[in-house]
């Protein structure tokens, strides 16, 4: 006799939770949008200007390196830029398409090495397993600018004297927390050189205006946001633990923090711009070095859909304006 699985939660396409505790994420939206969440494998080989790999921090740490191709006669070392993705800390890989496509582009238009990690994901992992995760990142960083752990591209290519954190949606509410804790401990030679939230995640349990009245987006919606933070936050948390809400009353005073410069990126129709103000805001009242980009008529996460920025001019141009954004704070710091 076969026993059917009995499914206790979903998530639009994304996630199905079953009573016995398994997760299935195979994807079940538009299968014209499936290619975006299939996984690229690596290569050693320079495609486009990008080589890239996979390697194991430890045993329970994995990353992929994002290396440009540059002139051999040049010695100049590449900042490093360690990627903490999104998915609502419930979804994605380092290695599914929409991210290879950003972070090989971003790696060869600002000339600098890329690292994504493999983030566990809830509800198998709750918070807070991805910032312990992203930490170790960076932590293994510093181990290899001592020499004591060994990585040949970044031993060879790596600035460790410039090295940022990026994440987008869920990994820009890790950006602030992983900062967070660099601040409290000595990385040297390693420099923590800036974040760069892009559309962080940011909400509180009474729904902001924004939240009310700006459209739904292929990338974000109500639906998302509720169940995968219910399945990610803490047992007994709600929207206003400090992961999901750094600027609210719960949370550490930002003013305490010592971070590195940041800068914030927001989409103007994004479904929670009103939290993503809220916090930069409480970055400036606390005297924090943090920029605003702003993406106008763009939505969450909008140059992550590759459809959008093939098909429309405009997500196009927006996606170019935020990837030189991102290269000129680099450059600058």
């Amino acid at each position: 006799m076969v026993c059917q699985k009995v499914l206790v939660d979903e998530v639009s396409g994304w996630l199905r939770v079953f009573a016995d505790g398994s997760v299935d994420r195979t994807w079940t939206g538009p299968p014209q949008v499936q290619f975006m969440t299939e996984p690229v494998a690596p290569h050693d080989e320079f495609i486009d200007g990008v080589a890239t790999r996979d390697v194991c921090a430890n045993e329970n740490l994995r990353l992929r390196i994002y290396l440009p191709e540059t002139n051999p006669e040049d010695s100049l070392k590449l900042p490093v830029i360690l990627h903490l993705h999104g998915g609502g800390f419930c979804i994605s890989q380092a290695d599914w398409y929409m991210y290879y496509q950003m972070y090989t582009t971003l790696a060869r238009s600002a000339q600098a090495i890329c690292i994504s990690v493999y983030l566990r994901l809830a509800p198998e992992h709750r918070l807070p397993a991805p910032i312990i995760d992203g930490f170790s990142a960076l932590l293994w960083l510093r181990s290899v600018a001592q020499g004591d752990s060994y990585e040949q591209w970044l031993v060879s290519h790596a600035d460790f004297n410039r090295v940022f954190l990026i994440g987008d949606s869920s990994g820009g509410n890790l950006v602030h927390e992983v900062a967070a804790r660099a601040g409290k401990v000595d990385l040297s030679p390693l420099k923590l050189a800036g974040g760069i939230p892009i559309h962080p995640g940011f909400v509180r349990s009474v729904r902001s205006r924004s939240e009310l009245e700006q459209p739904e987006s292929p990338m974000l919606t109500l639906d998302m946001v509720d169940k995968f933070l219910s399945l990610a936050l803490p047992l007994g948390s709600t929207k206003d633990h400090p992961i999901t809400c750094p600027m609210g009353s719960g949370a550490p005073s930002l003013d305490t923090l010592k971070l590195p410069p940041f800068l914030l990126c927001i989409a103007e129709m994004d479904m929670i711009i009103d939290t993503e103000m809220e916090y930069y805001d409480s970055m400036m009242r606390a005297k924090k070095d943090v920029e605003l980009l702003i993406s106008p008529g763009m939505s969450h996460s909008f140059y992550l859909n590759k459809i959008a920025v093939d098909m429309d001019p405009q997500t196009a141009e927006q996606t170019e304006a935020l990837i030189s954004g991102i290269k000129n704070f680099i450059n600058n710091h």
